[in-house]
């Protein structure tokens, strides 16, 4: 049975630190005036004050207004296990042992990789609010302000392991995109390896660690990072890192609840997990290339060994890049693709 740890609970039975209780208080996006907070929460106007300067620091986007308080530039839902697991129709629920929020963790990726794996067949699943070490792919820094983000790993465990494990990156991102589509937002499309993109722009990252065991099943961390209401200025400190960004409010969601995002992406994991767990890649092939976002397209794919030139054929069905070069046809199973201005 699902177990949801507390909203209390800052991923290790503590009480939350008054910064994180001062945010949940603002997530609906109203204003609250220091000395409501400070009555709600028992303490001083002037820690409040700094809870709030606190929030800023960590790039949460706050407006204060004399005579009206403190509020959220956009009203985020606070990440709540107990309304993720509610949501969780029982299909899935019945796969997921516990759904755990905390307020800061370094990387939830790590966190769950450093846990004993969950029994065959199930998963763990850990929400942050904040990550003091958030990480994509080749250890490149994940931003994600307080409320305007979800960062989600699950930890799932198979019998053995599954004959395209390579390509489970793919697989997870066509996962994803159900879950967003199921939500209402059409148009995201699929970067190889491991990116979700709206209008070329990036929406989320997905990063695949796997920890093997002599004596046990085969586990891996499934860690996605969704950009769901960063407004303007966040989303233009990440493209100066990751390359053009885009949230879900910027994408045509309106109001999404990260509770509700949550729970959609954990459902279809589990129900992608256990699906690729029998038949492997082929059942998610077709769609993966449907959503292929550089198909047809001039790119360079950069590896150890260097960089490739080419025109994107998509993927053969183990999941590696198909690119068709001036030498001839070449295929990747990883690498960082960037696409070629059109001359």
């Amino acid at each position: 049975m699902t177990k949801a740890t507390a909203q209390g609970s800052n991923g290790d039975g503590d009480a939350l630190p008054l910064v994180a209780r001062v945010f949940a208080e603002l997530a609906d996006g109203e204003f609250h005036s220091g000395e409501q907070l400070a009555e709600t929460l028992g303490v001083t106007r002037s820690a409040v004050w700094k809870a709030v300067e606190s929030l800023r620091q960590l790039g949460a986007t706050l407006h204060a207004v004399q005579n009206k308080g403190y509020r959220l530039r956009s009203g985020s839902d606070a990440l709540d296990s107990q309304r993720i697991t509610n949501l969780l129709p029982p299909a899935a629920r019945a796969n997921v042992r516990i759904v755990e929020t905390a307020w800061t963790v370094d990387s939830t990726n790590s966190v769950l990789l450093a846990r004993p794996n969950p029994p065959y067949g199930s998963c763990d699943v850990l929400l942050a609010e904040y990550q003091t070490a958030g990480r994509g792919r080749r250890g490149r820094a994940w931003v994600a302000p307080p409320g305007g983000s979800i960062c989600l790993s699950l930890c799932w465990s198979f019998r053995e392991v599954p004959q395209d494990l390579g390509a489970l990156g793919l697989v997870i991102g066509v996962c994803a995109l159900r879950a967003l589509r199921e939500l209402g937002l059409e148009d995201t499309r699929l970067k190889w390896p491991n990116d979700i993109v709206v209008d070329r722009k990036k929406l989320g990252g997905i990063l695949i660690e796997l920890r093997a065991e002599s004596a046990g099943p085969a586990s891996v961390v499934i860690g996605i990072g969704l950009n769901v209401a960063l407004g303007a200025a966040a989303l233009e400190a990440i493209g100066e890192i990751l390359g053009s960004a885009i949230d879900l409010v910027a994408a045509g969601l309106q109001q999404p609840s990260r509770n509700a995002v949550s729970a959609a992406l954990i459902t279809q994991f589990v129900q992608g997990l256990l699906l690729f767990e029998r038949e492997g890649l082929r059942p998610f092939a077709e769609e993966w290339r449907d959503a292929d976002a550089l198909r047809g397209r001039q790119i360079d794919v950069h590896t150890m060994e260097g960089v490739a030139r080419g025109l994107a054929r998509g993927i053969d069905l183990h999941g590696a890049l198909v690119l068709e070069t001036p030498q001839g046809v070449r295929r990747f199973v990883s690498g960082d693709v960037t696409v070629r201005p059109v001359e």
